[in-house]
């Protein structure tokens, strides 16, 4: 038997007492009917608390435990407007954010009295300016030549595009949005794994077709490469670069998953799939087995698709598998044109907890790594490197470029560009601003001609920022960004430049024999091109 008690009942008993007084109020006057009605019901809801088994709050605190849950679905908003601080990063702060926004709009992104930071606090960084600096560089300026000896349509690309977004993952009205606001700006629209849509060939954008494990777009039947499909779309001149999947930032080493309630036909059709079933990509790829298999499938894509830039992009994990892949450039003779080096730290696509926060190198340690290895086997000047993940501002571009890249990606800052506020529904398909959601009502929120416009200004305006920074540092072009323009806060009293606080190696170090380092040298054993698997040492 139930006993009720004054305390953690009172909300219920309450209600049952205004059930009382109402319904007699409204046998006199059916005005006070709507209460009785009311409180009726919040008195059955209390009833059915006390006597249901799944919430030991809701039976201990009938009907006002119920607001504990209202407050839980409100907490990120609440958060998110009212109590997070300007530089605290979840995951981006609400100054990077602002950045984003005011750029994306064509306003002054200046702000007065002084920087928030702490200047005086670990990991504060900053770029070392030229008492002599030099006249601001022309932005458009700002471009890479992609393409190696075996390239026969090489591509000059911005220093700064949009990094890869799947149609599915996102609405057809931001992937029009983004390739039109590409097309404006002459910087390229990266399809993400879900495949070349007509979305993303309406207005003409320059586009790098990401060729990942699921091979949509490209697929047989039971999901292997198809060649002759993947030719008939490569050769489109719409089509610049082929980017191959190995592993992406937001999950590595896990296969891309579409939910089945937004594979809708158009979906379907683009990616060659069923509707209406989760569009679940292998963890790994079918086409090669090994990094000599995995040359041999980048010269195949090379030739099928006319000559364009193939590349491949990755989440460094193993260090060998990596520098088995170097040594199998080395024995094939066959390179890629360019590598782009996605991070950890995660992107668009929604992951499990433990793929997001705890497996993946970090963006910065793995273009490192990147660029050492090819600079110790004599690769690195017959191969670009991009980089995508966490890049908001110039420094940010500025930051990386010091390091190693050659250019660099940018995913949730374009979409904040399209008006994304970082609700964090991308996986639900109730995005609030018609962004990630295939519900045609809610993409009715994202007006295209004025989203598109604010994508060519983010990338414009971040641009021209950097060409301002390179022009106090004394720099007139990003290329001849290097480590020492770059310094990192270790104390408070202690100061490195990147050339100092980072491993550089020597050019041919590895194959010399005259790298020194146990990280390199021993994983640099440990690789072989036959196998990703490692030789036991």
């Amino acid at each position: 038997m139930l006993k009720l008690r004054l305390g953690r009942h009172t909300a219920f008993l309450l209600c049952i007492v205004l059930f009382a007084v109402f319904t007699g109020l409204a046998a006199g006057d059916r005005d006070w009917l709507g209460g009785a009605i009311a409180f009726g019901l919040l008195s059955l809801l209390g009833v059915w608390d006390l006597v249901q088994s799944r919430h030991s709050v809701l039976r201990n605190y009938p009907v006002i435990g119920h607001i504990r849950w209202l407050v839980e679905m409100i907490r990120p908003e609440i958060r998110q407007y009212l109590i997070e601080s300007e530089e605290e990063a979840a995951p981006f702060s609400r100054e990077q954010r602002s950045l984003a926004y005011r750029r994306a709009k064509g306003l002054a992104s200046d702000h007065p009295f002084g920087t928030l930071l702490d200047v005086y606090a670990r990991d504060y960084e900053f770029i070392q300016h030229s008492i002599m600096p030099i006249t601001r560089p022309d932005p458009a300026s700002f471009r890479i030549t992609i393409g190696g000896d075996a390239c026969r349509q090489p591509y000059s690309a911005s220093i700064f595009n949009i990094s890869a977004m799947s149609f599915g993952a996102l609405s057809a009205a931001a992937i029009r949005a983004l390739n039109k606001g590409a097309a404006m700006g002459g910087f390229y629209h990266d399809t993400g794994e879900g495949s070349i849509s007509p979305y993303h060939r309406e207005f003409g954008g320059d586009i790098v077709w990401e060729v990942a494990s699921g091979y949509f777009g490209c697929r047989t039947g039971d999901g292997h490469f198809d060649p002759g499909k993947f030719a008939a779309q490569a050769c489109q001149p719409q089509v610049r670069m082929i980017e191959i999947k190995l592993s992406q930032g937001a999950k590595p080493g896990h296969g891309g998953i579409l939910p089945a309630r937004k594979v809708t036909r158009e979906i379907a059709d683009t990616r060659g799939v069923p509707q209406g079933q989760d569009c679940i990509s292998p963890s790994h790829h079918s086409a090669f087995a090994t990094p000599l298999e995995m040359m041999g499938f980048i010269a195949q894509l090379r030739e099928l698709s006319g000559g364009k830039p193939v590349g491949f992009k990755l989440c460094i994990g193993h260090p060998w598998e990596f520098m088995a892949i170097v040594k199998a450039m080395l024995a094939s003779g066959t390179l890629p044109d360019f590598i782009v080096v996605d991070g950890g730290e995660g992107g668009t696509g929604a992951a499990p907890v433990e793929f997001s926060d705890h497996i993946g190198v970090p963006m910065r340690e793995g273009l490192i790594f990147v660029h050492n290895v090819l600079t110790a086997t004599n690769l690195r000047e017959r191969m670009k490197i991009g980089v995508a993940g966490r890049l908001i501002s110039a420094f940010d571009i500025a930051a990386v470029l010091a390091m190693g890249a050659d250019w660099t990606n940018a995913a949730r800052g374009f979409m904040f560009a399209l008006g994304c506020i970082q609700s964090r529904n991308c996986h639900t398909n109730r995005c609030p601003t018609g962004v990630a959601t295939q519900d045609r009502l809610r993409q009715r929120a994202l007006v295209v001609p004025d989203k598109a416009e604010r994508v060519r200004n983010f990338h414009d305006q971040t641009v021209a920022a950097l060409a301002d920074m390179l022009a106090a540092a004394g720099v007139a072009h990003p290329n001849d960004l290097k480590p020492h323009h770059l310094v990192h806060r270790q104390t408070s009293t202690e100061l490195h430049p990147f050339g100092q606080q980072h491993h550089f190696l020597a050019p041919g170090a590895l194959l010399s024999g005259d790298c020194h380092l146990p990280f390199y040298k021993d994983n640099w054993a440990m690789a072989q091109a036959a196998s990703f698997a490692p030789l036991a040492c």
